[in-house]
């Protein structure tokens, strides 16, 4: 009776923790040998090996990944229609409507949207356990496998610490022995949890080759730099004010009275996380990684080539800044759900809705012409914004000439024009100079009940250069892998950790301005002393940490950052309790079209809508789980 007990706490532990339902039968001995029988041979261990990757979760899918419309970066109409295929789970977390019934996105389950990872945990130890038995694989080949699957295993550790908090830690699958007490796992401290993903990805590092030489059919592998990038964006999470020292959890703690957050400040983190940022700077330019360059062999103006070089950083086929792109299923729909009606010519066009659509927040948040926030560049008009102007040929390379828009879309800093388009802008592809006019009756209007931009703004950043509206109710596009993090990433990581260490240096601004040139603006320095109306911002601490965030959300706007990142800076509850704002698209006229239209108050409480919540399901089955602030 008592082993009875034990293998049913086992099923429901795995129950808990992956959601497997049914799959849970993988792990009983009445089926090892079924485990045993995938490790007969490389090619059946390499079956395996594809099974731990296919639990990523899939970052350009606008369904499945919050940080695209659980947040305010986007935004979209509301209630989505019957037949739309629209997503509303993370609509619904961006409305204020998450909850512990039955969460959205649910990553701890894998339900609602979310894959199991626990699961996927489960299955890479079940590969490490077994990896050594395969009796024709290379040992240096073997090696290199069970670093990439130890990779993955600190990852999906990873995303649940980020998207819960405190978790359990699973280093060894649970044997079929084990006590009652031993699956009533419990969550471990957030320090804790760090250092065992920091010890899988260093251990993963080791056997991981630097580049891919395979690039046929290994290309989204991980490699070394990739391990050591990861690495160095768990420590700068585990530095940020979320994980470092936050008194709002600190009591936070299991039922042994176990406390799961440290709510002292260690700056030693921060130490910890530059040096982790170095090392893979060195790693990725060492194996030939830089920051973008378009060298395509057709002729554009210098402004284009601008622009190109900047959309392409993230949308290229395989952009030369990646230091790990994501090439299962990445850069294919969500290019369709960025896409607006931009061939009037062509019988598909109205196929494409632009309905992921950018808000005017985002649209606010990038620097002007001179590299500074618009309301601090002394040579701007930000009183005037909102106030209506004719674009003149002066402006010809970014709007189109003659045409009425927006003071708020007036010399602005070249990533806006390369990552946005809106009404009145200029939109380039392979196949042509595309305009842009979005007004009622225009070419990029709403035309029915749904499928159209609500904001007035398309995210041309998504989109790669290469896509074509057919004639025949069909596209061709150019699939590019989903870039998970890039070299730029890890340079205004290492800039924001040197800050945190010892405020402002040479060594901090070098590595923003990297960015800041590819992006063609001047330096932090030279924008800042000339243009600001606080010049000497970026010689404090608090000021260089408000240029770096600005920096980060405006580099990696529509990558799916901006969402965690409020979070990890603590910011959201600052910036995500505000009204939502898109233009008044209905109107024919430019004086009622650019009214700028509440489209939604948004509410985030804080503490709790830092993290998840766990459902009730899993706190009933295993008591020894406590539930997160506020849920």
């Amino acid at each position: 009776m008592m082993r009875n007990l034990k293998i049913y706490y086992i099923i429901i532990f795995c129950a808990l923790l992956t959601g497997c339902k049914k799959d849970f039968l993988d792990v009983v001995p009445d089926n090892v040998a079924t485990i045993e029988n995938s490790f007969t041979s490389r090619n059946e261990a390499e079956k395996y090996l594809y099974t731990c990757y296919s639990y990523l979760p899939q970052e350009s899918d606008i369904n499945s990944n919050p940080a695209f419309l659980a947040g305010d970066e986007f935004w979209t109409y509301w209630p989505i229609p019957a037949g739309n295929p629209l997503p509303s789970n993370p609509q619904q977390i961006a409305r204020g409507n998450q909850n512990v019934s039955n969460p959205y996105l649910n990553y701890w389950d894998g339900a609602v949207g979310g894959k199991p990872l626990w699961a996927a945990i489960r299955d890479c130890n079940i590969f490490l356990d077994n990896i050594s038995k395969v009796p024709d694989l290379d040992p240096s080949l073997r090696d290199r496998w069970a670093a990439e699957v130890k990779f993955l295993k600190a990852y999906y550790h990873f995303y649940l610490l980020r998207a819960y908090g405190p978790i359990p830690i699973v280093e060894k699958n649970l044997p079929i022995s084990a006590s009652i007490d031993e699956v009533k796992v419990m969550r471990q401290p957030v320090d804790k949890v760090v250092n065992f993903i920091v010890g899988l990805l260093d251990s993963a590092a080791i056997n991981l080759p630097s580049s891919i030489l395979n690039r046929a059919s290994e290309l989204g592998r991980i490699t070394k730099p990739a391990a050591l990038a990861i690495k160095a964006r768990v420590l700068v999470t585990a530095a940020s004010p979320l994980f470092n020292g936050n008194s709002d959890f600190a009591q936070l703690r299991n039922a042994d009275g176990t406390q799961l957050f440290n709510a002292n400040k260690d700056v030693e983190k921060w130490k910890r996380a530059a040096a982790a940022c170095k090392e893979a700077i060195d790693a990725s330019e060492s194996a030939g990684v830089a920051l973008y360059e378009f060298n395509e062999l057709v002729t554009v103006s210098s402004r284009t080539k601008l622009e190109m070089n900047i959309r392409n950083s993230m949308a290229d086929q395989w952009s030369s800044e990646l230091i790990w792109g994501f090439s299962n299923g990445a850069g294919s729909f969500i290019q369709g759900w960025a896409m607006p009606k931009l061939d009037p010519n062509k019988l598909a066009n109205d196929s494409f809705k632009g309905e992921l659509a950018p808000t005017i927040r985002t649209a606010e948040l990038f620097y002007t012409d001179k590299g500074v926030p618009i309301n601090e560049d002394k040579t701007w008009d930000y009183v005037n914004r909102n106030n209506l102007r004719t674009a003149t040929t002066a402006d010809q390379d970014y709007l189109q000439n003659g045409y009425t828009t927006v003071g708020l879309h007036f010399n602005r800093e070249p990533r806006f024009y390369a990552d946005m388009g809106f009404d009145g802008s200029i939109w380039y592809m392979q196949n042509g100079t595309w305009k842009v006019q979005a007004k009622s009756g225009q070419t990029q209007s709403r035309k029915g009940a749904n499928g159209y931009s609500l904001t007035g703004y398309f995210a041309k950043k998504l989109v790669n250069w290469k896509f074509v509206i057919l004639q025949d109710y069909g596209f061709t596009q150019q699939v590019y892998a989903w870039p998970m993090i890039r070299l730029a990433d890890v340079y205004l990581m290492y800039a924001e950790a040197l800050n945190e260490v010892n405020g402002p240096s040479t060594e901090a601004y070098t590595y923003i301005n990297k960015v800041r040139k590819r992006a063609g603006l001047r330096t932090v320095e030279d924008s800042w002393l000339n243009f600001s109306n606080n010049p000497g911002k970026y010689l404090t601490q608090d000021g260089l940490r408000e240029i770096i965030q600005q920096e980060t959300s405006i580099e990696f706007a529509f990558e799916g950052h901006n969402f965690w990142d409020l979070r990890r800076w603590k910011k959201a509850s600052e910036v995500l309790n505000n009204q939502v704002y898109g233009w008044d698209i209905d109107q024919a006229d430019a004086v009622n079209y650019y009214r700028r239209k509440p489209l939604f108050s948004q509410k985030f409480v804080a503490p709790r809508d830092y993290f998840w919540p766990i459902s009730e399901g899993s706190l009933i089955v295993n008591r020894n789980l406590v539930q997160n602030i506020g849920w």
